[in-house]
């Protein structure tokens, strides 16, 4: 039966292995981070959302979301217009020289800042299956305590990584001081959100 320690360890690797990587959701965390907007409560929200979904991939709820073709198809077509739309807005202020230093663009409300946060977490069928699916699933190995470890250790790697893009972003303010750094940062996103978009379009077509 594996320990409390060995349970949080493994979750916390396997946490880490799916969440750090370039995804919609860090490269929108990053750019807040960079322009020094809402980023505790941008923080918090993606680590909540995270938290939410693993414990609910715990719980063994993984079945719901591969049990429905109908509505990972629906997910898949709402996230690629969503992440496509996103997508061409970064493109356009990569070539607005009056943006490039995050000067020239309105500052998101609060409330758009989380609204485009949650967006990205949950509009994103990929997220579910990284953390509810596969974070799920390999849970089964512990029981009891050592589950819930598991699934404290998988969220925290959550917070950590979230803490880490948002907070040490600023580490890099002397880089993007250049505004063409802020132009590569947007190309970047861009291509991200869509070849992301393009990747879920094909998915819910096929299927």
């Amino acid at each position: 039966m594996p320990s409390i320690v060995e349970a949080f360890a493994t979750g916390f690797l396997v946490g880490a292995g799916l969440i750090v990587a370039i995804g919609a959701q860090n490269a929108f965390v990053l750019r807040q981070g960079l322009l020094r907007r809402h980023v505790l409560p941008v923080v918090a929200i993606c680590a909540a959302a995270d938290a939410a979904l693993i414990a609910a991939g715990v719980a063994g709820l993984g079945s719901l979301v591969t049990a429905s073709p109908l509505l990972l198809a629906l997910a898949r077509l709402g996230g690629a217009l969503f992440l496509a739309a996103y997508g061409l807005m970064a493109l356009r202020r990569a070539f607005r020289s009056e943006s490039l230093r995050g000067e020239g663009e309105a500052a998101p409300t609060l409330g758009a800042a989380l609204a485009a946060c949650l967006a990205f977490t949950f509009l994103n069928p990929h997220v579910y299956l990284d953390t509810v699916v596969l974070i799920g699933a390999l849970s089964g190995r512990f029981a009891g305590t050592a589950k819930l470890a598991y699934g404290l250790g998988a969220a925290t790697a959550s917070l950590v990584w979230f803490s880490a893009l948002g907070f040490g972003a600023r580490l890099l303010a002397p880089v993007f001081a250049r505004p063409l750094a802020w132009r590569i940062l947007d190309l970047a996103v861009a291509a991200i959100m869509l070849l992301i978009a393009a990747r879920l379009a094909a998915e819910a077509m096929a299927a």
